[in-house]
């Protein structure tokens, strides 16, 4: 009996300690994988730190980025805004010159006026006065006249074709094929020698241009002029007539300041006016 019961005992205990085996490898086997959760966890959560820092990163970036993008915007819309006002002060400066030279041009008009009525006065009693002369006499009358200044004044650059002269408008040594003379603008200029008004333009170079022709295969030119006002094409001139009015719209010339650029021709080919002018 106490053989069997000892059996028995000893039976029990080694069930027991088994028991005891597989709960001590249960609980490091829960133990374990608690470890591992835990890890995972640590793992995950610091890839989600890293992706949250990650995307805070961007959107400061981006932000940053637009915040620049706005800040340039700005700037070129303050530029803008500051070539836009120079644009409109400078249209009303221009405006504002226009006016005044209106006025200057209105005034010079009025004055202009009133000397060619007297001069058409003093054309028509003499006409009165003096017999009626057939065309021959006056074209020799005229081929006899003697070229006179357009208009009194400092000749500012003289006539220059086998030497270059140099020019402060163009910055270089050019040829000059007439005589510059220093005038006030709006002062009138006057015909140099009666002939036939030939051409009225715009020059690209010299401005405003009064072309007349004259006996003996002459021309003279009248450049960089404010106005034409006193002749138009075609118009038979007198010598010493109104034709027109000094102003500085020679491009070439533009540093000079207010001038006239006269020219002579004989032939087509251009002379030197200090030969031919009294």
């Amino acid at each position: 009996m106490k053989e069997n019961e000892e059996k028995k005992n000893v039976s029990n205990r080694k069930g027991w300690s088994i028991v005891g085996f597989l709960i001590s490898i249960l609980l490091l086997t829960i133990a374990i994988v608690l470890s591992m959760n835990e890890e995972k966890a640590t793992r995950e959560a610091k890839i989600n730190e890293k992706m949250i820092n990650s995307e805070v990163r961007e959107s400061i970036e981006q932000t940053s980025s637009e915040i620049s993008k706005t800040v340039n915007q700005v700037k070129s819309i303050n530029s803008i805004e500051n070539e836009v006002n120079n644009e409109i002060n400078a249209t009303n400066q221009i405006s504002n010159n226009e006016q005044n030279k209106d006025n200057e041009i209105n005034t010079n008009e009025q004055t202009n006026q009133i000397v060619e009525n007297k001069i058409n006065e003093n054309v028509q009693a003499n006409e009165v006065q003096q017999p009626v002369q057939n065309d021959e006499n006056i074209d020799k009358e005229t081929s006899n006249e003697q070229f006179i200044m357009p208009i009194e004044g400092e000749i500012s650059s003289g006539y220059s074709i086998d030497n270059l002269q140099y020019s402060n408008t163009l910055q270089e040594w050019i040829t000059h094929r007439g005589i510059d003379i220093k005038a006030d603008k709006t002062t009138v200029v006057k015909a140099s020698k009666s002939g036939t008004v030939k051409y009225i333009k715009e020059d690209p170079r010299y401005g405003l241009s009064i072309t007349i022709e004259h006996s003996d295969g002459f021309q003279t030119v009248y450049s960089s002029l404010l106005s034409s006002e006193f002749v138009k094409e075609g118009d038979k001139v007198e010598q010493g007539q109104s034709i027109g009015t000094v102003g500085n719209s020679a491009v070439f010339e533009s540093a000079e300041g207010s001038h006239l650029h006269f020219e002579m021709l004989k032939d087509g080919e251009y002379v030197n006016p200090d030969i031919y002018l009294k």
